[in-house]
């Protein structure tokens, strides 16, 4: 992000924070964006985009803190029970009757809880099965984290206490998730909206990852979503997220949130 001259407008910032965020904030709804950059810019006692803008490049630690501002998914463990109830009794079943090995992709999967979850779900549950987990997040700082693999107990509250206790090691610092769960899931940066992804998914995660996004771009996420997936392959989508025109997409609603290519 050179150090350059803007004027006050949210369109100049947005352009200007582009070249080194590489996060393009004009895919995102600009009323709930802008309102968001405000928000973070009062609290931290900032009135204009010139001045803010000044200091997020002299100043690595707001940089920081912005960008996971911007770009925060709350997360948890297990989190939304009832739909990973049917990805164990439905979805997985289903997966491994076709194809062996499984290549899972967890995007914007934040800290690591996400991923980490299918892997523990596949550990539980299909002890045998042979599978891939990728883990992929635009944020370099909660990769670490998720590669560090050590949550709080907050990060719990969707877990049940048996898988808290089998898989993770207690510590003064929290709960370190521990080496045979660690080694099944591979963490990369990603930007979703401007990455070429892999392909021959037979399961994708994304969720609560879209709803700052436009319509543009979410039909530009979800049409490479389904490009990467194998026929046959399953989408999962959060539970404020729903698929509109998915016929045209060429999936279909195999049950609540997720979706087979056809």
């Amino acid at each position: 992000m050179a150090l350059t001259s803007i004027s006050n407008t949210y369109e100049d910032f947005i352009k200007a924070f582009h070249p080194k965020s590489g996060l393009d904030l004009k895919f995102y709804k600009q009323n709930q964006m802008q309102r968001r950059i405000l928000s973070f810019m009062n609290s931290h006692g900032y009135t204009t985009f010139p001045d803010f803008f000044k200091a997020l490049n002299s100043n690595q630690v707001l940089y920081d803190a912005f960008f996971k501002h911007l770009t925060i998914n709350v997360s948890q463990f297990f989190r939304d029970a009832n739909q990973w109830k049917t990805l164990k009794d439905s979805i997985i079943p289903q997966l491994l009757q076709s194809k062996s090995p499984l290549k899972l992709w967890s995007a914007g999967c934040s800290s690591g809880q996400e991923p980490y979850s299918l892997a523990m779900t596949f550990l539980e549950y299909f002890p045998n099965a042979k599978f891939t987990v990728l883990g992929t997040d635009i944020d370099i700082n909660v990769l670490n984290q998720a590669k560090e693999g050590l949550y709080k107990q907050n990060d719990f509250a969707s877990t049940p206490p048996e898988f808290l206790q089998k898989y993770f090691t207690p510590s003064d610092k929290g709960y370190q998730i521990k080496e045979n769960v660690k080694r099944l899931v591979t963490f990369q940066h990603q930007n979703l909206l401007t990455d070429r992804f892999q392909s021959g998914f037979d399961f994708i995660a994304c969720r609560n990852v879209v709803i700052y996004f436009t319509d543009e771009a979410k039909e530009l996420l979800y049409t490479k979503f389904t490009e990467a997936l194998r026929p046959g392959g399953i989408l999962f989508t959060g539970s404020t997220e729903h698929l509109f025109g998915m016929k045209n997409l060429g999936l279909k609603a195999v049950s609540s949130f997720f979706y087979q290519k056809q």
